[in-house]
């Protein structure tokens, strides 16, 4: 992935927000808001680590892509972690979001790219996420992309994905076991979210981090291949190899990095991976 870094969020003096069309309820349901509702609503607000111009792995094109503070997984490889936690971020309004992203609305369409919110995990935060999808999508006529472990699935109404063009969803291991070693949680939330995803019929890209010595097991990656491609809306998958650009943020926050000795896969084994997903039927890169 290249990016253009456009520097940290910063709360600024703003219009009030548009208020989304649904507001979550703890079911998880989606209740449309009334015009007297709107009228009472404050504007919405997030917890943001930054934003950037990017293009690579966060869906199609020239992306503006918000990176949202917090995050329920702790996982071995994250190139971030200092997004793990929300006050790692800066409280910021809807509204500015969309200000800084209508910057630069004609490029990202030139090149067919779009708007993704991204982490940390975006559905720890749903409103707020539902909200900026709602705008970018609307407002700025923008394709839209949720970046998502899918661990918190459950709190995505319908009316946030029926603002998502594109679910960017990771499956990081088949194993259960890996899995939770992986990222401290359990697999079956994201599995769950992947067949509901499914069931909506949402486009997918699934991303896969192919880890030497804890993912790369031919157990593993036939588990996720078979998984991902009897879905039948999975249009691709990343294959991502494992690096470690990250791990001097680790060392910055006085947390060890448990993938010190790992090395990245060999371009062989990554070329044999895909293979494997291929033969599920799916476009692997």
């Amino acid at each position: 992935m290249t990016s253009l870094a456009l520097g940290p969020a910063t709360p600024a003096a703003t219009p009030r927000a548009a208020t989304p069309p649904h507001a979550a309820t703890p079911s998880g349901a989606a209740v449309p808001v009334t015009p007297a509702a709107a009228a009472t609503r404050r504007p919405s607000e997030g917890s943001v680590h930054s934003w950037d111009l990017s293009t690579g792995v966060d869906g199609p094109g020239t992306r503006f892509v918000t990176f949202l503070s917090g995050c329920p997984l702790t996982c071995l490889y994250c190139h971030n972690p200092d997004t793990w936690r929300m006050r790692n971020g800066r409280r910021t309004s809807a509204a500015s979001v969309i200000a800084e992203a209508g910057k630069y609305v004609r490029f990202i369409s030139a090149s067919g790219g779009g708007a993704t919110v991204s982490g940390g995990e975006p559905l720890l935060q749903p409103v707020f996420t539902g909200e900026l999808l709602h705008r970018m999508k609307h407002e700025l006529g923008l394709h839209t992309a949720l970046d998502t472990s899918g661990f918190l699935g459950v709190r995505a109404t319908d009316a946030l994905l029926r603002d998502t063009d594109l679910v960017l969803l990771d499956i990081k291991s088949w194993d259960p076991d890996t899995y939770e070693k992986v990222t401290g949680r359990p697999l079956r939330p994201t599995l769950d979210f992947a067949r509901r995803l499914a069931d909506l019929g949402q486009e997918v890209h699934v991303r896969f981090v192919l880890v030497p010595g804890l993912t790369d097991d031919p157990a593993d990656v036939e588990g996720v291949a078979a998984f991902a491609g009897g879905l039948g809306n999975v249009s691709r998958v990343d294959i991502l190899p494992f690096h470690k650009l990250g791990e001097a943020k680790w060392q910055a926050l006085a947390m060890p990095f448990a993938l010190h000795d790992t090395p990245s896969p060999t371009p062989e084994r990554i070329a044999e991976v895909r293979e494997v997903f291929r033969a599920h039927g799916l476009n692997a890169v």
